[in-house]
């Protein structure tokens, strides 16, 4: 199979690679109901990255509940610094991520 953006096959499509560099993301903590936190991770473009495919994975490497819901990812708990750890490792760019 190709790619319909690009026109390579599917194993050497770069789409998605460009997609993450293009970016500009930023985490925040909210507080809700009865003092507990969710990390809300926000600036991911649905279109180009497989969203529901990220959030399965922070979930797990984070062993917690999580959503992704109103273009935000929202993580049960004060996960702001391992995120950005994950997101690098994930193939996002140090620089455009933003710990609010």
């Amino acid at each position: 199979m190709t790619c319909p953006k690009c026109g390579l096959p599917q194993e050497l499509c770069v789409c998605e690679m460009i997609a993450k560099e293009a970016q500009k993301i930023k985490i925040g903590l909210v507080q809700k109901r009865y003092h507990k936190y969710a990390t809300v991770i926000r600036g991911i473009d649905q279109k180009k990255i497989d969203v529901r495919e990220l959030v399965k994975k922070l979930k797990s490497k984070l062993a917690c509940g999580g959503t992704y819901k109103n273009d935000e990812i929202e993580l049960q708990g004060d996960h702001r610094e391992r995120v950005v750890k994950i997101l690098i490792d994930e193939g996002f760019q140090k620089d455009i991520i933003e710990v609010v």
